[in-house]
């Protein structure tokens, strides 16, 4: 195999913050059921008790 014809991978990691101020328990289960591509994760968080 020539060194010179091999595939380069890379990963990329971008990280985005949505802050929420007034939600309710609708507002977190609509964000649960968001339909995301492969390799695409959400983490929610909720501090608080929102409304």
């Amino acid at each position: 195999v020539h060194k010179t014809s091999r595939e380069h991978f890379e990963m990329r990691i971008h990280k985005r913050l949505i802050d929420i101020s007034e939600y309710n328990n609708e507002t977190i289960e609509e964000l649960q059921k968001l339909d995301l591509p492969a390799g695409i994760d959400v983490e929610i968080q909720a501090y608080g008790t929102g409304e």
